[in-house]
């Protein structure tokens, strides 16, 4: 089965506290998405204004467009993967796109791997930490709390270097679990740690697995933070 990674940065300036949660700032708006078939092609997503240069925000017929790309990938036994894509990219493209329902459905047929790790660890963890773990030697070209600032700076093609790297980096990373059957990561303490994953599964298997165990935790995230957006009628 061929593999596609997807990403997209947001347009949202703001400064997070530590321990804020990101979702405080919400909605968020999109400037940018990548799509990369892992050896194949690879494909910027943006709207432009009437002079050509990039707009601040992807337009609704663009994100639908998007949609419409994956959605296709997907029909082709295609794997479409993103990293928590389930509770990020596809929840702000579906918004951008004013379809909601549409991109439920593409994320429960997605696979994400963070999500997919959280449900078996009870916590989520970063690109670069899973990059730097399973030896991926491409790595991340900013940090991603800059990228809004950059793309409104007019620093447009530091952006989109930094918004297709992760598209790749993703794929990279996808390709070698599934070649180990387990993904690794650092720790907070500096130290590499592994955990089986001997097959990837879809947003909607995951699901349906039981959730974590996260009875060692004072404050555990839920579970829900990554799917309540879905509706009701895609779950169903």
């Amino acid at each position: 089965m061929s593999l596609l990674s997807f990403d997209i940065e947001i347009s949202d300036v703001f400064d997070l506290a530590p321990g804020e949660d990101l979702d405080d700032h919400a909605p968020f708006h999109i400037s940018i998405a990548s799509t990369a078939v892992h050896g194949g092609e690879e494909r910027l997503w943006y709207s432009t204004k009437d002079d050509g240069t990039p707009s601040i925000n992807i337009t609704r017929e663009r994100a639908s467009e998007l949609l419409d790309y994956l959605e296709a990938m997907q029909g082709q036994d295609v794997k479409v993967c993103a990293w928590n894509g389930l509770g990020f990219d596809l929840k702000w493209i579906g918004h951008a796109a004013g379809d909601m329902e549409r991109a439920a459905r593409v994320a429960l047929a997605s696979y994400d791997p963070m999500f997919q790790f959280f449900n078996q660890r009870g916590f989520p963890v970063g690109l670069g930490k899973v990059g730097d773990a399973m030896g991926i030697e491409q790595t991340k070209l900013m940090n991603g709390a800059d990228a809004p600032g950059a793309w409104r700076d007019g620093r447009y093609d530091e952006v989109k270097d930094y918004v297709m790297g992760d598209s790749q980096i993703t794929n990279q990373i996808v390709a070698e679990i599934e070649r180990r059957g387990e993904i690794s990561w650092i720790t907070a303490r500096g130290v590499a740690r592994s955990e089986p994953m001997p097959r990837l599964k879809t947003v909607a298997e995951v699901l349906e697995d039981p959730e974590p165990d996260q009875s060692w935790m004072d404050t555990p995230m839920p579970r829900s933070k990554f799917h309540a957006w879905i509706p009701a009628s895609v779950r169903r």
